[in-house]
């Protein structure tokens, strides 16, 4: 009984280190994006290829485009911060 307690404790502290070490993914901006559908320009822009863009916009009325963050080498807009409100304000 003693053994097991001591491996569920070792194994919980070995999954607590690794989700506390993760660091968040980074953000990349893709050559290529696809177009339509529904998305806001400049779209879904997770492609490294124009053949794997090609073969997912394949029958779903869309298109595939250059990413203009990356073929005008633009910065990415920062995105705006929501702020948290605990209460609502009152009406003067």
């Amino acid at each position: 009984m003693r053994k097991t307690q001591l491996a569920l404790l070792g194994l919980g502290a070995t999954i607590l280190a690794g989700f506390a070490a993760a660091a968040p993914a980074a953000a990349r901006d893709y050559p290529w994006c696809a177009q339509g559908g529904g998305y806001e320009y400049p779209g879904d822009c997770t492609y490294s290829t124009y053949e794997q863009c090609q073969a997912s916009v394949s029958g779903r009325l869309m298109a595939c485009g250059a990413n203009p963050l990356v073929a005008y080498g633009q910065a990415p807009l920062p995105q705006p911060r929501l702020s948290r409100r605990t209460r609502p304000v009152a009406p003067y």
